[in-house]
């Protein structure tokens, strides 16, 4: 549905910090489902302490879901000046780790929106596993 240009228009974040390649589902005012490419070139993959492997971490995953969530309330705004931000996370879990090579697919399904700011549950998951998931805040700042 949105290609990284029109991500890029929407949202504020940049290099290295755009984590979200592309929406490729949204239900107008429920849920939004994006995609993370992830790449060993990425400025932001570090290595694992045990086994020195690359991996992108539990931290990345969690605001690459904020970054999808804004998608859902940025649809359902009329000031589209007015961008979402990360406000909190509750019942992060964190279950598989995520590496150069894996897609990463984000699912955010809003709970609620009220006054500017707004709930989500949030997936992300990688060949069909899930990854982690978190349930996070937004407000529109």
């Amino acid at each position: 549905m949105l290609d990284i240009q029109q991500i890029k228009e929407m949202l504020p974040h940049r290099f290295p910090f755009l984590l979200v390649d592309r929406i490729i589902e949204m239900e107008s005012g429920k849920r939004a489902v994006g995609i993370k490419n992830i790449s060993c070139n990425d400025y932001y993959c570090h290595q694992e302490l045990v086994t020195g492997d690359l991996m992108f971490s539990g931290a990345l995953q969690v605001e690459a879901m904020a970054q999808v969530s804004a998608f859902v309330v940025m649809d359902m705004i009329e000031d589209k000046t007015k961008i979402p931000y990360f406000a909190s996370i509750d019942g992060a879990r964190f279950r598989k780790v995520a590496k150069p090579g894996d897609q990463l697919r984000i699912e955010v399904e809003l709970l609620r929106f009220k006054g500017g700011s707004s709930k989500f549950k949030a997936k992300t998951y990688i060949d069909g596993q899930l990854a982690s998931e978190a349930t996070i805040m937004c407000m529109l700042g």
